[in-house]
């Protein structure tokens, strides 16, 4: 069982600047024999408060001749509360409508395959506790398929047993639910995008992705993260195990976020500018 992973992808009909790598990613996309893709998610650049970015994301994904499934990112759903774009009920309606469910299960190859919505992670609403037990009876059930986890966010960025990192990984009282769940299952794999630096490692016996973008990498407008700066997806391979590989896809472009971020993200320049 082959699946892709891509992630990141920040498609827009207004802000084309990263559209370009779709066309060398389709064409590996096709050539790798995939049995189902997995995207992880910012699909889009503004889909948590634009349809049309949506729409315009998901008939590219509709050119892929191999099944794919997607979780949302903040780009797509929103964020934390108190940040520009919290996740709220709008914002979920508009995804589940135009792109589909934001969190799924697979079952294939002796596996369960299983993707979460990240950005509910934090809310500590309805919403996040209603996946949680979702999760949770997915774990119970899997009647003796391993698993893999798909989701945005990654459990952490330094170390396991980190303080709350804010924007960029679960919040530590939801990391702490998520450990014990996956330590009571067999979950092989956590897979996850949004840092836009690609890296492997491991939690006891669960093994980590992130994903790399297929948009951009940041320079020096984010600290320095664990793994390395490049544009591409990964291969997972599961037969007893899984086997991930990251690939730098031939063709795509680096673009740097640092260049263009007032264009295409002009609130988190303004959320940098100095108070005077």
């Amino acid at each position: 069982m082959k699946i892709i992973q891509i992630t990141d992808t920040h498609f827009s009909p207004d802000k084309p600047h990263f559209n370009g790598n779709w066309a060398p990613l389709l064409s590996w996309i096709e050539e790798t024999g995939a049995d189902l893709i997995v995207h992880t998610g910012d699909l889009t650049v503004d889909g948590a408060d634009k349809d049309a970015d949506i729409t315009f994301s998901m008939d590219l994904m509709r050119q892929v001749s191999i099944p794919m499934l997607i979780v949302p990112g903040n780009h797509d759903v929103g964020h934390l509360q108190g940040s520009d774009q919290p996740v709220n009920a709008e914002r979920l309606a508009r995804w589940r409508s135009l792109a589909g469910p934001d969190r799924w299960l697979e079952d294939a190859a002796g596996w369960r395959f299983i993707g979460l919505n990240a950005l509910l992670l934090g809310h500590e609403d309805d919403e996040e506790e209603a996946q949680f037990e979702w999760l949770d009876q997915a774990l119970s059930d899997r009647a003796g398929r391993r698993v893999a986890l798909f989701a945005h966010k990654p459990l952490f960025v330094d170390a396991p047993d980190e303080g709350d990192t804010g924007y960029w990984s679960v919040r530590p009282v939801q990391r702490r639910r998520l450990y014990d769940l996956i330590a009571s299952h067999d979950v092989a794999l956590f897979a996850s995008g949004h840092l836009h630096w690609a890296w492997q490692g491991r939690f006891n016996n669960t093994q980590l992705t992130w994903g790399p973008s297929a948009a951009f990498i940041i320079d020096k407008m984010e600290r320095e993260m664990p793994g390395e700066r490049l544009i591409g997806a990964v291969i997972h391979e599961f037969d007893t195990s899984v086997e991930s590989t990251i690939v730098a896809v031939p063709g795509m472009t680096a673009h740097v976020l640092d260049d263009v971020v007032h264009e295409v993200y002009p609130q988190a320049v303004k959320q940098r500018e100095p108070v005077e």
